[in-house]
Formats: structure tokens, C-alpha cells, sequence
């Protein structure tokens, strides 16, 4: 989508302020107050020390400008909203290079979007009240505005699920429900 073509998108207001509704469906909605605008980092080995370029090939994808980001979970009510801030940077849909033939490589043009807010949620589950299920459902819902064909997105979206429910998700839900019974004590 060319940048002129966000003025179509419709507008959502959330606490007085106007955001895109990025997708919205029965399930949820997803809506930015800024267009992420994500660049490609630069490599240069005359200008940059080795530990430099590793994380650059590690993490070659930023964000060059403020996002806020609202979500709302229409099955749990609860609605979620964070900003991620410009210089943000991840690595982009982390796919094993043996899949890129069948699925894509990580900075392939339709996931960059997508893999931006899955990371980050997953580097801040706080922002989604550690719904585990919920980031996976944005990531699909994200991948489908993106014109990922559905073989695509099942298995990313299977993937993430897998290695999301092996990475202590739900250790941490219980630990911050336990925090929250405390506070509410």
C-alpha cells in the first residue's frame, strides 16, 4: 500500500484521538495512530566495529517513527494500547532460511508490519495481559491485510503458536495474575 493510500483507510477515536483501523473483524481490531513507517538498516564495515554489524544481521529492520498501537480483544473486552518508539529495531518474521522457499524470507515485504507488533508483544507480553493466543490471532490478522496467502499464514500462525506455548508464556501469566491478586488484597 502506497503511503497516499493510508487516507482511505477509516478512522477508529480511542481516548480522543484518531487512529487507522488496520483490520477489524469479530475477533478483534487493530488500529495504529501513525503509519509504521520500517526501514532496512545499512551496513558499512569501514564505519562500523564487528559487534555493530552482527546485531544489524541479527536485528536488520527498524521503525523510524512513533506507533501507537490499540488492540482490542473483542472476545475478552479488553482493549490494549502502547506506543512502540522510533528506533525500535527486530528482526522480522523469524523464519529458518530452509523455509524461505515456501514461505518467504524474514524481511519479506508482507510480514514486516505484522512481525513488527508480534515482536513486540512478545518482548512486552504486559501490553496484551500476557494473552498468548491474542498476539498470534494480531500476527494472522496483520499477515491477512498483507495479501499473505492462507497456506502462509497457517503456518506461520501454527509455528508461532508452537514455539510461543515452549517459551513460559503461561509461567508468566500466572506470575503476574498472582502480582495483580496481591495488588487487589
Amino acid at each position: 500500500m502506497c503511503f497516499e493510500c493510508f487516507d482511505r483507510l477509516p478512522r477508529i477515536e480511542f481516548g480522543g484521538v484518531e487512529y487507522f483501523n488496520w483490520y477489524e473483524d469479530n475477533t478483534c481490531c487493530i488500529a495504529f495512530g501513525a503509519i509504521p513507517k520500517i526501514v532496512n538498516k545499512q551496513i558499512h564495515n569501514k564505519v562500523m566495529s564487528k559487534e555493530e554489524i552482527k546485531q544489524a544481521k541479527k536485528k536488520p529492520l527498524y521503525l523510524e517513527n512513533d506507533v501507537p498501537v490499540v488492540l482490542w480483544n473483542k472476545k475478552t473486552h479488553d482493549i490494549h494500547f502502547f506506543v512502540i518508539e522510533s528506533g525500535y529495531d527486530y528482526d522480522g518474521a523469524s523464519i529458518w532460511k530452509f523455509f524461505w522457499r515456501l514461505i518467504g524470507s524474514k524481511e519479506d515485504i508482507r510480514f514486516k508490519i505484522a512481525s513488527l507488533i508480534h515482536d513486540y508483544i512478545c518482548e512486552h507480553k504486559e501490553c496484551v495481559l500476557y494473552q498468548r493466543r491474542f498476539s498470534s490471532i494480531v500476527l494472522e490478522r496483520l499477515l491477512r491485510v498483507a495479501d499473505t496467502d492462507l497456506l502462509r499464514r497457517i503456518l506461520m500462525f501454527v509455528a508461532v503458536e508452537i514455539y510461543q506455548m515452549c517459551r513460559k508464556w503461561k509461567n508468566e501469566r500466572k506470575n503476574y495474575e498472582r502480582k495483580f491478586q496481591k495488588f487487589r488484597a
